[in-house]
């Protein structure tokens, strides 16, 4: 593999997954029963006519994925509506996360995700990872900068940490579906640029995948809240490519979230292929292929079997330019386990839905407290 033919050069990569059924990783969870016969309920039966479209203008599998769904375990354990781990402990909402920082800073609308009318506004929180140097302590107010909407019917939804000063409606206003109401950003408590977004049905959290809590253990899915589209872009990944592409040198975790990675040129010392991953489960593998300006594989490598379950996981293949004769290897791989997946924060009760209280003439914008 020479760098001179960089343009004829491509990366393939694909997560292996494992033949064995999913499991949690943070904490054994009680088994799920068998999956029962269930007659078939459409979206709109499944909500009582509430539906929902997608929560933020992005195509899935290309230039966003779900990161976490809401924690169903009621103990310390982990697991999301297919009885899988892609979720944290009393994570009570949905996360969806977008590429990386540079993505973030061209702009990301967060969209209302049914009609309805606006009870709550927080824009005031800075932008900045909350593991980041120099972060302040997030507080109660882990759902960042957010828009909280009643939809009627009992349903509320929440979008949150959107980018400070981007918010767009204001309380008491009226949106429809598919409106933008700010842009995705890195107030609250996040780890990597994403919308979080929780939905309450009479003051209790709903699993928009799964509204029937009653049927939630089946863990075969059922009729969501979701629209057909969005129904269709959020279908369920056991693991899912979120990067991939070339470098002029190694890179690491955070050179990849912050989209702060070089391109190879004739010139570079290096010519570094990587992938991220997010969501594999223990006994994945994931398989990197380079191929040539002719279509040959000049790299092939696959990582071990995961050991547990990774909440996001990279993977760089190599050489040195200088010289014929380098042997294209595998550099590191590096993940990052359960007990620390990234955050998604915004609404576990310590910041339930956002309203507008009234002191004398002038409003606050605050966050009430959570029920007893």
């Amino acid at each position: 593999m020479r760098s001179s033919a960089l343009a004829a050069i491509t990366l393939l990569a694909a997560c292996s997954p494992d033949a064995d059924p999913p499991k949690a990783q943070a904490a054994p969870a009680a088994a799920a029963p068998a999956p029962s016969a269930a007659s078939p309920v459409t979206p709109a039966a499944a909500g009582g006519g509430f539906q929902m479209a997608m929560p933020i203008a992005c195509e899935v599998g290309r230039t966003c994925e779900v990161q976490n769904y809401l924690d169903l375990d009621p103990g310390p354990g982990v697991k999301d509506y297919r009885c899988a781990g892609a979720t944290y402990d009393k994570h009570t909402g949905v996360d969806i996360r977008i590429l990386d920082i540079a993505a973030q800073r061209r702009g990301v609308d967060v969209l209302a995700v049914a009609p309805g009318k606006v009870t709550g506004v927080r824009d005031e929180i800075q932008d900045i990872l909350m593991n980041a140097p120099g972060a302040p302590p997030v507080g109660a107010k882990m759902c960042g900068n957010g828009v909280a909407i009643d939809h009627g019917g009992g349903w509320v939804t929440q979008s949150c940490h959107m980018a400070l000063g981007s918010v767009r409606v204001r309380p008491g206003e009226t949106v429809q579906a598919g409106q933008p109401i700010g842009h995705v950003g890195l107030s609250g408590a996040t780890e990597f640029p994403h919308v979080h977004v929780t939905v309450w049905k009479d003051g209790k959290v709903v699993d928009p995948f799964a509204p029937d809590a009653t049927a939630a253990a089946a863990c075969q899915g059922q009729a969501s809240l979701w629209t057909p589209d969005a129904a269709r872009q959020l279908a369920y990944k056991p693991g899912a490519i979120l990067n991939a592409g070339f470098a002029a040198q190694p890179v690491d975790m955070t050179a990849i979230e912050a989209g702060d990675v070089s391109p190879p040129t004739a010139a570079s010392p290096y010519l570094i292929g990587y992938v991220r991953a997010i969501n594999l489960r223990g006994g994945d593998q994931l398989d990197i292929a380079v191929r040539g300006p002719g279509g040959e594989v000049v790299a092939n490598v696959t990582s071990p079997a995961m050991d547990r379950n990774k909440a996001q996981y990279f993977q760089m293949v190599g050489e040195a330019a200088a010289g014929p004769g380098v042997a294209v290897r595998p550099l590191h791989g590096h993940d990052q386990d359960p007990a620390r997946r990234p955050a998604g924060g915004g609404a576990d009760g310590r910041d339930p839905p956002l309203r507008v209280r009234s002191r004398g003439r002038r409003s606050s914008r605050r966050p009430r407290s959570p029920p007893a």
